[in-house]
């Protein structure tokens, strides 16, 4: 019973942070340099197809600075 109170919560807040992390397929480099993951400028993860923000990047020397994301 007591081995139970200190696993089973333990368990949950592991089972909690496996299942609000995200995959990230950007280029290091890139994910590295602007601390996004690949769906800040890809249409879906594992794609080549960019959204605005990926042809912004790409366009801009592979920076988004100055970028303002559509509202």
């Amino acid at each position: 019973m007591r081995r139970l109170k200190i696993v089973l919560p333990s368990m949950i807040l592991a089972a909690g942070a496996l299942v609000s992390t995200t995959a990230s397929y950007s280029k290091p480099a890139y994910s590295k340099t602007e601390k996004k993951g690949c769906t800040f400028c890809h249409v879906k993860a594992g794609s080549k197809d960019l959204n605005a923000a990926g042809n912004y990047y790409k366009e801009h020397n592979h920076s988004l600075e100055g970028y303002q994301p559509a509202k």
